[in-house]
C-alpha cells in the first residue's frame, strides 16, 4: 500500500469512528425478502477487509451489498484514485515508443478499483441515498474533478496518444480501435491538454467548483421534492382518487409523523400524475404550485437560483477557454448534431405545428369546461384534469377502468421479458440468492437463446424519499471482451407504491416507461464490444435514447398489449373495444406532451448558448423572455422542467443535450415504422437490430451502425406521425 492511501485511510477510520458513518446492505434471507440494515456501526476499517478492494466473488462480479457498508466508499476511492494515477504514470514514463497496445490498451485497463466503486457509489446516491452518502458525495465531487483532470491534462501522457493519433493510418487498427483511439484523444484535446499551464489550472479550477455547484444542486432537489410534498387535512378534498391512491396518501403521511393526514408527493417533472383525476380545483392548484415553484427558496426554503446562474457562468467561461463559443457548442462538438444552431433548428421547426395542435387542444378543453359548466380561465391545473374528461368523451376511456389491467409485474413478466423473448429470445430467470441494497429490488439472469448467460438484470421499481425522481438504467459492471467481463444493468423506476397488501397498479404512461428503460438495459445487456470505453450505452447523447425510445412503441402493438393488459383479479385479457380505445387514446394530446417537452429543450439550449458576460440576474425572468421569444408562452403549458429543479442540465449529463430526446425519438420512430414494414417483433428482425446496433455500443459511429442496418437515414414523417402532428 502507498504511503498517500496509508495516510488517507488513517483519516477516514477516525471519521467513521466519529460519526458513525455506517449503513449495511444485507443479503437476501432464503424467503425472498429484502432487509436493509441502516443501523449505524463504528470501528476502524481495515483497506484489506474493503470488498471493493478486490473483483467482487459474486456472479458475474455482481456487487457484494451483504458486505459493502458506508464506511468502505471513501478508502475504496482514495485507493481507486491513488491506484490509477500510479497507472497513468507508469503508462506515462515508458520509454520505449507508444503502441496501441501499451498505452491505449494500458489506460483502458486501467482505474479497476475506482470503476468498481464509482459504479456501486453512483447508484446508490441516486436510488437509495442518505445523508451519510451525501456527505461522501460532497467530499468527492471536487477529488473526482481533480482526478479526470490530472489524467486528462498530463502532458506526458497526452504526447503519447497524440504521436498515436497522428499516424493512426499507419497502425492497421481494426475500426472499433480506430473508434477508440479517436474518443480518448478527443477527450484529451477537450479537456485542454493543449492550454498553456496558466489556463489549465483555470479549468482545474473551475472544474473542481462545477463538480461541487452540481453535487450541491442534485442534493437540494431531493431535498426540494421532498420539501414541497403537499399535506391534506381533509380526505373529502381527495375526492376522485382511488381508494389505493388515499390509502397510500394517508401511509406516507404516517410515515412521516402526520398521523390522520394525507401526503401528496411532487413529481420530478412539472405536471403532477393526480392532477388527471383530483375534482377539488383548490388542491389541484396547490399541487401544481408546489411543483411549479420549488427550489425558489419560497418561505426560506431550498433555493437553487443562486446555484443556476453560478453554473451556467462557470460553464461558459470554461468553453471560451477551450476555444468555443458557449458551453452548448461544446458540448454537441462530439454528438450527432454536432451544433447548437442544428439541434435548435430541429426543435423550432416543430414550434408551429405543435403550438397550432395545443390551440385546437385548448379549444377542445375549453369546450368540455363550458359543458361542465366550469366558468374558469383554463389554467396548468387544469390542463391535464379537462383533459382526461375530454379523452374519457372522445375514446370513452377512464383511467380508473383501465389501471386494473396493468399490474405492474404483470407488465414486466408477460408485457416487457415476452416482447424481449419474441424479439431477441432471450429469458429473464429470477435470482433469490444475491444480495440487493433495498428490500423492494429483484434480480434476473438474463438467458440468450443458447441457453448462455448474457448477464444480470436488476429493477428497482418504486419512488421513495431517498431515490431522485424519474426513471434511468445503468450498470454495476459494464460488458468489455477485453478486461473479460459481462454486464451487470440496473433500471430504477419511480412507480407509485400501492399501500401494504395492495396490487401495484400503474397508468399505461408507467407501463410504456418500463419498456422504455428496458431498451436502455438491453444495449447494455447485448454489448459485444472489446474496450469498455466504447460499451453498451457509452454513445453520444443523442444516440443513446434512441434503443430506449424504439421499445416503446411494442407496449402498444396490439399482439404484446393482450399478453400483458390482464385483470390482476380474474386474468381476463383487456377487452378489444377497451384495448382499441387504450392504442386511441395514447396518441391523444401530444400537442401538450410536445410542447412542454420543448420548452423544456429551448430553455436549456437558451441557458447554455450564452457567453459568460450575458448570464441574467434573474432566472424566472430570464425563462419567461425565452418562452415569449420563441412563442411558446403558453401560460396552461409550462415547460416539463423549470428552471430551478431542471436535473437533466445542472445536476445530470445533459446540459445543452435535452434536445437528445427528440433527435433520438427521429431515429426510434423511422426504425419502429421500418421494422413493422419488415414483419414486426420477429426473431429474425430483432436479431438483426441486436447484431447491428444495439451490439456496437460506440466501436463505430452510431449513425453508421443505424445505416447499416436500415439500408438508409432516418427522415421525421414517422415522428410527426407518432405524435399525431401528420
Amino acid at each position: 500500500m502507498c504511503r498517500f492511501v496509508t495516510r488517507v485511510l488513517l483519516v477516514l477510520v477516525v471519521v467513521a469512528q466519529n460519526t458513525g458513518m455506517v449503513v449495511a446492505f444485507r443479503n437476501v434471507p432464503p424467503n425472498g425478502k429484502r432487509t436493509v440494515n441502516d443501523k449505524p456501526k463504528s470501528g476502524a476499517v481495515l483497506l484489506a477487509d474493503n470488498p471493493f478492494v478486490a473483483a467482487s466473488k459474486l456472479d458475474l462480479h455482481a456487487p457484494e451489498f451483504d458486505a459493502i457498508r458506508v464506511e468502505h466508499f471513501l478508502p475504496a476511492f482514495m485507493a481507486g484514485i491513488a491506484e490509477q494515477l500510479d497507472e497513468m504514470k507508469t503508462i506515462a514514463g515508458r520509454s520505449e515508443s507508444p503502441t496501441f497496445e501499451n498505452t491505449i490498451v494500458a489506460y483502458e485497463e486501467s482505474g479497476a478499483l475506482l470503476t468498481r466503486v464509482q459504479q456501486v457509489f453512483s447508484n446508490l446516491t441516486s436510488a437509495n441515498t442518505n445523508k451519510y452518502l451525501q456527505s461522501i458525495q460532497k467530499e468527492l465531487a471536487p477529488l473526482l474533478a481533480a482526478h479526470s483532470d490530472n489524467i486528462l491534462l498530463n502532458r506526458q501522457l497526452f504526447e503519447r496518444v497524440e504521436k498515436l493519433y497522428e499516424s493512426r493510418e499507419s497502425l492497421q487498427l481494426t475500426g472499433e480501435q480506430q473508434e477508440v483511439l479517436r474518443r480518448q484523444y478527443e477527450d484529451f484535446v477537450r479537456a485542454g491538454a493543449r492550454l498553456t499551464e496558466e489556463k489549465q489550472n483555470r479549468i482545474r479550477s473551475l472544474n473542481e467548483q462545477l463538480s461541487k455547484l452540481q453535487t450541491e444542486f442534485r442534493n437540494n432537489l431531493l431535498e426540494a421534492t421532498k420539501e414541497r410534498s403537499v399535506i391534506v387535512d381533509d380526505v373529502s378534498e381527495l375526492d376522485g382518487l382511488s381508494d389505493a391512491q388515499v390509502a397510500a396518501a394517508a401511509e406516507k403521511a404516517k410515515e412521516r409523523g402526520n398521523d390522520g393526514k394525507y401526503v401528496l408527493e411532487i413529481t420530478n417533472t412539472t405536471r403532477v400524475p393526480i392532477l388527471k383525476s383530483l375534482n377539488h380545483r383548490n388542491l389541484r392548484r396547490r399541487i401544481w404550485e408546489a411543483s411549479a415553484n420549488r427550489a425558489l427558496g419560497q418561505n426560506g426554503g431550498v433555493d437553487n437560483r443562486g446555484l443556476v446562474l453560478e453554473i451556467a457562468q462557470l460553464r461558459a467561461e470554461r468553453a471560451k477557454l477551450l476555444g468555443f463559443e458557449n458551453h452548448a457548442a461544446y458540448k454537441l462538438q462530439n454528438q450527432m448534431a454536432k451544433t447548437p444552431e442544428a439541434a435548435r433548428k430541429m426543435l423550432t421547426d416543430l414550434v408551429p405545428g405543435v403550438v397550432a395542435r395545443v390551440k385546437q387542444e385548448a379549444n377542445d378543453l375549453r369546450a368540455m369546461m363550458e359543458k361542465l359548466g366550469v366558468s374558469n380561465e383554463l389554467a396548468p391545473w387544469d390542463w391535464e384534469y379537462f383533459a382526461e374528461k375530454v379523452r374519457k368523451d372522445r375514446y370513452d376511456v377512464d383511467e380508473a377502468e383501465v389501471k386494473p389491467y396493468f399490474e405492474m409485474n404483470n407488465v414486466l413478466e408477460q408485457g416487457v421479458f415476452f416482447t424481449m423473448k419474441k424479439l431477441f429470445g432471450i429469458e429473464f430467470r429470477e435470482r433469490m440468492d444475491l444480495p440487493v441494497y433495498h428490500r423492494e429490488v429483484r434480480v434476473f439472469d438474463v438467458m440468450d437463446a443458447d441457453g448462455s448467460q448474457i448477464g444480470l438484470f436488476y429493477i428497482d421499481f418504486f419512488s421513495r424519499d431517498s431515490k431522485r425522481g424519474g426513471a434511468w438504467m445503468s450498470a454495476f459492471v459494464r460488458q468489455s471482451g477485453l478486461l473479460n467481463q459481462k454486464p451487470v444493468i440496473v433500471n430504477v423506476l419511480n412507480n407509485p407504491k400501492p399501500a401494504e397488501g395492495k396490487p401495484a397498479l400503474i397508468s399505461f404512461d408507467n407501463a410504456t416507461t418500463m419498456f422504455h428503460e428496458m431498451g436502455h438495459a438491453v444495449h447494455g445487456l447485448f454489448s459485444d464490444v472489446t474496450y469498455p470505453s466504447v460499451a453498451g450505452t457509452a454513445t453520444p447523447r443523442d444516440f443513446v435514447e434512441f434503443p430506449s425510445t424504439f421499445e416503446e412503441d411494442w407496449a402498444i402493438q396490439p399482439d404484446i398489449l393482450r399478453n400483458y393488459a390482464r385483470h390482476h383479479e380474474t386474468d381476463e385479457p383487456i377487452p378489444a373495444e377497451l384495448l382499441t380505445k387504450v392504442i386511441q387514446a395514447s396518441k391523444f394530446n401530444q400537442g401538450f406532451d410536445t410542447l412542454e417537452y420543448l420548452s423544456a429543450a429551448i430553455l436549456d439550449l437558451e441557458w447554455h448558448t450564452l457567453s459568460a458576460d450575458e448570464i441574467p440576474d434573474d432566472i424566472q425572468a430570464f425563462e419567461s423572455a425565452t418562452l415569449k421569444k420563441y412563442g411558446i408562452d403558453i401560460p396552461a403549458v409550462p415547460p416539463r422542467y423549470r428552471t430551478a429543479y431542471f436535473a437533466h442540465i445542472w445536476g445530470g449529463g445533459y446540459s445543452a443535450a435535452y434536445y437528445a430526446y427528440i433527435w433520438s425519438e427521429v431515429l426510434a420512430t423511422d426504425a419502429f415504422a421500418h421494422m413493422l414494414s419488415s414483419g414486426g417483433a420477429t426473431r429474425e428482425n430483432g436479431n438483426r437490430f441486436r447484431k447491428e446496433v444495439l451490439s456496437r455500443g460506440s466501436s463505430r459511429d452510431p449513425m453508421d451502425s443505424y445505416k447499416i442496418w436500415r439500408g438508409s437515414a432516418p427522415t421525421i414523417d414517422a415522428l410527426l406521425i407518432r405524435r399525431g402532428l401528420k
